[in-house]
């Protein structure tokens, strides 16, 4: 079985793309929908054996992977160097892909400086320093794409206060970013996934866990997304279908950032629903295998 991609085969021939983050979670499901697609793909993030298993998974899927690298993506001098080394190594990124990022729970009364740092650092420094270094040098001279991976910028995330604040200047990096490098021929876009039933939500607290449980009451849509709802989105916005697309956040989330309730209205019991998942090796988070709804409450 391999990635049962929505979008025509072949789609980003020739193409190389470096996805940050790629080692797992929905990074490592848009790399492998990116390779299913004919992209030639270059992994980076911290942690090398769960890069070369998204590499080792892709090629047994007949995908290519150039390199894994490893490094700290909040560290200037090795995201020159990563860039530098990139393409002398393989050549011209036509593709950037931000998913990397450090989501942890935790209410603003209880969160120290040091966390807080961490998550701008993880989040938006990252993403800032390899968008920067893609840009300068390479994208300057022949164009290219930048899609990140962010948190929704337009409303309030109590018990993630951190990821949102980074997310939302995120969503200004992307703006201002995508103006400023616009007639470069450079698109930048931002994606916010909802809630998506990944594997690292395992590594959640219990109560975290427990809340979890109950996302069907707060989106619209009445369940978690898939890893492959979210890569399409950004396959979407790496091709050239997005061609006149820039500056833009696009929400993954089931209609969530508007709540499923009202004071007048109480939604019935879902029906009719459409899940998309493509991802062949999709690992959904353990602690659902028993049920993630409680329509009971």
């Amino acid at each position: 079985m391999t990635y049962r991609s929505g979008f025509r085969p072949g789609l980003f021939d020739g193409q190389t793309i470096l996805v940050t983050g790629g080692g797992g979670g929905l990074g490592r499901c848009i790399a492998h929908e990116l390779a299913a697609l004919g992209a030639s793909i270059v992994l980076a993030g911290r942690t090398a054996e769960r890069l070369e298993r998204t590499a080792d998974e892709i090629e047994a899927d007949g995908g290519e992977v150039l390199g894994c690298y490893t490094l700290e993506l909040s560290d200037e001098r090795e995201v020159i160097d990563l860039v530098a080394t990139i393409l002398d190594d393989h050549g011209p990124v036509d593709g950037l892909v931000n998913a990397a990022s450090n989501r942890f729970p935790a209410l603003l009364e209880d969160l120290s400086l040091d966390a807080w740092r961490s998550t701008f650092d993880d989040s938006l420094s990252s993403a800032f320093l390899t968008a920067r270094e893609v840009y300068v040098q390479c994208m300057a001279e022949r164009g290219g794409n930048i899609v990140h991976l962010g948190a929704d910028p337009g409303r309030a995330l109590p018990g993630m206060g951190h990821a949102g604040a980074a997310g939302a200047a995120l969503a200004n990096l992307t703006r201002t970013a995508a103006v400023e490098w616009a007639t470069a021929g450079v698109r930048v876009n931002c994606v916010v996934p909802g809630f998506v039933a990944t594997a690292g939500l395992d590594a959640y607290p219990a109560f975290v866990q427990a809340a979890l449980r109950s996302v069907d009451r707060q989106v619209p849509l009445r369940r978690f997304g898939t890893a492959a709802e979210v890569s399409a989105a950004v396959v979407f916005l790496l091709s050239d279908m997005a061609a006149y697309i820039t500056g833009t956040t696009l929400r993954v989330d089931g209609g969530a950032h508007d709540g499923a309730r009202g004071f007048l209205f109480e939604p019935p019991a879902p029906r009719n629903q459409q899940i998309f998942d493509g991802f062949h090796r999709e690992e959904r988070a353990r602690f659902l295998d028993d049920g993630e709804t409680d329509d009971d409450e």
